[in-house]
């Protein structure tokens, strides 16, 4: 596991053993401590064991009640952990309580998810928006800790937003807080210039989204090798979380035509509101895109949950009316009977085979391109008007300046062809 100087370097890489613990409500908890397992582990920790307790009322002191607390103490010591992992969101006082307690570092998922995010991410952009969800989670447990901030520092590789500064105040942290947000302001209307630059050339926007893990970065790299294969992969691996920083990339079809593909941050269960809020900034380039491609791993068996937890973040950032495409990935691997969303086209394909990709580029090409027609036209000088509409609204393949006017291939609306129809030359 990382661990971190006070400005956030790498000083060396420890591995820690850790402890999980869920508590068990009226709903199966067995998933979402499998997945909190992964998490720890895609952190860089070992799970050594778990402990799972059944009850109505959350104990207001420490969560888990105090019999619960004593045998986790002892579970602790015996196996010689060196940190305990909660599955749920911890007060200030219950995180103080559980360390008094049992005597080693406890975490809770919610700080787990952030400490990964802080690990991985690299844009400028990115980093600050880790470091106030970091900022926003420690502001309300100022009050349990007292003056032991310390212990509100980060994750299992204890990567907080300035660690030189954790005894400050809430006001250094509102002010710092502040300065975040208008910093990713900044960043936000720089990214809306680049926006607006590709919204005038008309080219269409498809964004992947999906549960982490799903295999949207190897979907990408799936899609820009069997197009344009001179584009830069991005990065991929079979771990939670690979991806956190927006990737985009040009995809060039045989057809000619070309569309922006948008890689985005996995979403996952019980992931910290806080990080949806300051993730949003990011996360509306999936708002602005013209098809969503919502992948899926058809290889685990309750994969109706990942499309839940997904359809949720998608509404939650503005984007739940966007049409979308629900590509089954992984169907190389043995999985369950796969029942398609309703209103929704679908596609089962396996992006680490190739397995029916092509068949997957002809339904984006349909959805983005479907009302797009080929046509070349020759517009008369005093129609300058005409001629800046398509410059700024069709995509020009090909422009001349001749005798009797301007020569034009595109590739426009069709509402757009039938206006200038009059001008088509063949």
């Amino acid at each position: 596991m990382l661990r971190f100087n006070d400005n956030n370097e790498v000083l060396r890489e420890d591995r820690y053993n850790a402890i999980i613990v869920g508590v068990q409500r009226d709903e199966d908890i067995e998933y979402s401590m499998e997945e909190l397992a992964r998490l720890v582990e895609a952190a860089g920790a070992s799970v050594l064991g778990q402990m799972v307790q059944k009850m109505e009322k959350p104990n207001t002191a420490t969560l888990i009640g105090k019999g619960k607390v004593e045998e986790l103490a002892e579970l602790v010591k015996s196996m010689e952990a060196d940190m305990v992992v909660f599955n749920d969101e911890l007060t200030g006082m219950q995180l103080r309580n559980l360390e008094d307690s049992i005597g080693v570092r406890v975490i809770d998922r919610p700080i787990l998810i952030l400490d990964i995010f802080a690990s991985r991410a690299t844009s400028r952009e990115g980093k600050l928006q880790v470091e106030l969800a970091q900022l926003k989670y420690r502001l309300p447990r100022l009050i349990g800790f007292g003056k032991s901030l310390s212990r509100l520092g980060g994750g299992i590789g204890t990567r907080g937003p300035g660690e030189k500064k954790l005894e400050t105040d809430r006001r250094h942290i509102e002010r710092r807080m502040n300065d975040i947000r208008e910093e990713i302001a900044h960043l936000k209307s720089t990214r809306s210039v680049q926006r607006a630059k590709r919204e005038k050339s008309s080219i269409p926007v498809v964004a992947l989204v999906g549960y982490t893990n799903s295999g949207k970065s190897a979907l990408m790299n799936r899609l820009l090798s069997e197009t344009k294969k001179e584009e830069k992969s991005v990065f991929e691996k079979n771990m939670l979380f690979a991806t956190l920083d927006v990737q985009q990339r040009s995809v060039t079809l045989e057809s000619g035509r070309q569309f922006i593909l948008i890689d985005t941050v996995g979403f996952v269960s019980k992931l910290p509101h806080s990080l949806i809020e300051a993730f949003k900034a990011t996360l509306e380039e999936v708002t602005y895109a013209d098809l969503l491609l919502h992948v899926v791993d058809a290889s685990y068996e309750n994969h109706d949950f990942h499309i839940n937890v997904t359809d949720k973040v998608i509404e939650e950032i503005g984007a739940g009316a966007k049409e979308k495409i629900m590509v089954y990935n992984k169907t190389d691997l043995p999985h369950s009977e796969i029942i398609p969303v309703r209103g929704c086209d679908s596609i089962e394909i396996s992006a680490k085979y190739g397995n029916n990709i092509d068949k997957l580029i002809e339904k984006i090409e349909e959805k983005i391109f479907g009302d797009y027609v080929s046509a070349s036209f020759l517009i008369p000088y005093e129609r300058g008007d005409l001629s800046s509409y398509l410059c700024s609204e069709a995509e020009v393949k090909k422009m001349d300046y001749r005798e009797n006017g301007t020569y034009f291939e595109t590739v426009l609306k069709e509402a757009d062809y039938r206006r200038l129809k009059c001008y088509e030359i063949v």
